[in-house]
């Protein structure tokens, strides 16, 4: 028999979050998120709380956990979409249907309780948080960003009546490396920037760019998402809360900004070198000697992959050319740097004007990730 408890005090928020590392110990493709993050995620500290509400479960069995699940109304996210929708996230259940059921039954009737009509997920409190539970790919490495799942978690939402709501798809693209930056991108690039006076802006200082732009790149971020599949607006609180989190552990050389003649911002290409070997050295936790893998992997001895964490181009200039410019900035960087891949964040599978911009690269799809969604009883 399972039994479902929810989570009530800091023990048991600890409980919830060493649950996934656990259950992921042995895997070597999953990368457990830091733990200090989570422990912030599921605070009043996460700026989103200020219009979600939340609710995080256990589930035991025989008097051990096995699975875990949390329950989040983005009251944003359904008064744009015009929903009644209750999301699950952060899922993770032992090989038995009985245990997900169990969790997905619980998520229902809260948010029925609260007046829903729906439930959707794997998604977090807002789009920036990982979401999607990955259907192709199992034996690819994970990234920071993404969620990393067990073959059987989509065969039991199928199971339990779930269908399909939304795909993400990532590719996994090969660095130029010995013909260099493609011909035909540069071409492109200068002819965009001359047509439209646009200037690539780099920064060395994180205060600086910080202070120039910080606001302005998640304004950009909340401009070119807003029409994407359940986004809802960062708020003025969660962009602060970005700025001061993000922008000082970048390598800047690593992000482009697009502007305007008069310094407008237009776009903004932020990437990162992976975290994920980096990750699971540390399992999951800063102390006592996490803190060195994460630094090393930033600063000293960096992986031969990048991680594509941002590309955001405001709706004015889609379609136009502008995302050439981003690595027209940046392919260099990335060739001189010593980088061999790039591997994209998740994109929804219609999203052509993204996946437009690969047409450049050498690549693969090499993961499928999918919302499921299902009516409430």
């Amino acid at each position: 028999m399972v039994t479902i408890k929810q989570v009530e005090t800091k023990n048991d928020l600890k409980k919830f979050i060493r649950f996934n590392y656990e259950l992921y110990k042995d895997n070597k493709y999953s990368v457990p998120d830091l733990y200090e993050d989570m422990l912030n995620t599921f605070s009043e500290k996460n700026a989103a709380m200020e219009f979600c509400e939340a609710a995080y479960f256990l589930a035991y069995k025989e008097n051990k956990i096995v699975g875990r699940v949390a329950a989040i109304i983005n009251k944003k996210a359904n008064k744009t979409w015009n929903l009644k929708t209750v999301r699950f996230g952060w899922i993770d259940f032992i090989d038995d249907e009985e245990v997900s059921k169990a969790l997905l039954d619980k998520v229902e009737e809260w948010g029925k309780q609260r007046g829903m009509e729906t439930i959707q997920g794997p998604l977090g409190f807002t789009d920036m948080d990982a979401e999607g539970m990955l259907i192709e790919g199992f034996e690819e490495l994970s990234t920071m960003a993404t969620i990393y799942n067990y073959p059987y978690y989509p065969q039991h939402m199928e199971k339990h009546g779930f269908e399909k709501d939304a795909d993400w798809i990532e590719m996994l693209m090969t660095v130029p490396r010995e013909t260099g930056i493609p011909e035909r991108l540069s071409r492109i690039a200068e002819i965009v920037m001359k047509k439209y006076d646009l200037r690539i802006k780099k920064y060395t200082s994180a205060s600086k760019i910080a202070k120039d732009y910080g606001q302005e790149i998640f304004k950009v971020i909340n401009e070119a998402f807003k029409p994407l599949f359940g986004y809802s607006e960062l708020s003025q609180r969660q962009i602060d809360q970005y700025v001061k989190m993000y922008l000082p552990i970048l390598d800047l050389k690593l992000v482009s900004l697009i502007t305007e003649a008069n310094g407008r911002l237009v776009a903004v290409g932020i990437s990162m070198p992976s975290m994920s070997r980096a990750l699971q050295k540390a399992k999951g936790k800063l102390t006592p000697f996490g803190w060195w893998h994460l630094l090393k992997a930033l600063k000293f001895k960096k992986p031969k992959t990048l991680d594509l964490m941002l590309v955001g181009v405001l709706p004015e200039y889609q379609s136009k050319g502008v995302n050439s410019i981003l690595f027209y900035d940046l392919l260099p960087i990335y060739i001189s740097e010593g980088y061999e891949y790039v591997e994209t964040n998740p994109e929804l599978e219609e999203n052509n004007k993204v996946q437009q911009q690969w047409i450049y690269f050498e690549r693969r799809q090499h993961k499928r990730r999918r919302c499921f969604k299902k009516a409430i009883r």
